[in-house]
């Protein structure tokens, strides 16, 4: 007797392993063989000075990617985080050089630039969710006007005087052999995947992203969670600002322009939908560890800053096209 395989159940399995690998496998496994290939054509990259330098220097995109996964899943994007960070940098360094060295400035430091972070993302939320100003524009227009009055406060130098408290507290400390940075990343990623998991308000932004009249007849606050997410963004950004601004030791109106794309290629990278309702914390941090891992396997190896920013746009392009694969299949 002959057996006869049906196409329609034959093709199954083959379709599901492949969303399985787009979905799931894809990114740990090019993950892997990035860190088999850099350890093979560089043994220093191993070593755990340069791996702790390279989680040291994740953090910053780690904080800014997750803001910008929060406003991606609300089907929205945030182009004004690097400008953020640049407003962020001058305002903490003027108001911590104006402080004694001691704890306050750290104190001082952090307030006045999670003050200006939430600012900023009020002002943004506002005008997405009241005047119905696209995402796009409205966060474009931003990053103008963040980025003249960073110059402006600073006419265009570098702010110094940041008292050494305030650098050696967020830039050089440690905790049982962790950098303060490190931690706070870790820290506030476990903070934000709770929220986005466990908490209402975050379950209300995959509502909105996901189907906006939908959850505005099921009687979510459309506006007041849309103006949350650009809250949180910014503040990211800002304490992103906060903790470059304690490494370099000044602050710079130059500071975080790059991160803008960056972001965006992590969050979506990690599988967060650029047309919102999806996105987890774990594949945004494996984003981040990827462009991570691959920025410095490529300074080990001494490829040039043009050839970097042509392999980290190549990806952010393979990056969409999967994601957009990925939706139609």
């Amino acid at each position: 007797m002959t057996t006869i395989i049906r196409p329609e159940r034959a093709s199954a399995p083959r379709q599901s392993n492949v969303q399985f690998l787009l979905t799931v496998g894809l990114l740990p496994c090019l993950l892997i063989l990035m860190f088999l290939g850099f350890t093979i054509m560089e043994p220093r990259f191993l070593d755990g000075a340069n791996l702790m330098n390279i989680a040291r220097q994740s953090v910053f995109l780690l904080l800014i990617a997750m803001g910008q996964m929060i406003v991606l899943i609300n089907a929205q994007l945030d182009l004004s985080v690097g400008a953020t960070v640049a407003l962020t940098s001058v305002i903490v360094a003027m108001a911590t050089a104006a402080t004694a060295d001691g704890p306050g400035s750290v104190l001082v430091g952090i307030a006045v630039g999670l003050v200006v972070g939430g600012a900023v993302g009020l002002l943004n939320g506002l005008i997405v969710a009241y005047l119905k100003v696209p995402s796009f524009m409205a966060t474009l227009g931003s990053t103008s006007v963040l980025t003249g009055l960073a110059l402006i406060i600073s006419k265009g130098a570098p702010i110094v005087g940041v008292p050494l408290t305030f650098t050696d507290a967020l830039a050089t400390s440690s905790v049982l052999g962790i950098p303060v940075p490190v931690l706070v990343g870790i820290t506030l990623s476990i903070g934000v995947g709770v929220f986005m998991s466990r908490m209402h308000a975050g379950r209300n932004m995959y509502a909105v992203g996901g189907n906006r009249a939908a959850a505005l007849v099921a009687g979510v606050n459309v506006k007041r969670t849309i103006i949350l997410a650009f809250v949180m963004c910014s503040m990211l950004a800002a304490l992103a600002g906060i903790l470059l601004t304690a490494r370099v030791g000044s602050g710079e109106a130059s500071l975080g322009a790059s991160y803008v794309m960056l972001s965006i290629a992590a969050a979506v990278l990690g599988g967060t939908s650029l047309f919102g309702g999806e996105g987890v914390l774990w594949r945004v941090v494996l984003g981040v560890v990827f462009l991570g891992v691959l920025s410095n396997g490529m300074n080990l190896l001494h490829v040039s800053s043009y050839v970097q920013e042509l392999v980290i746009g190549a990806v952010l392009i393979a990056a969409v096209a999967v994601e957009r694969f990925r939706e139609t299949t």
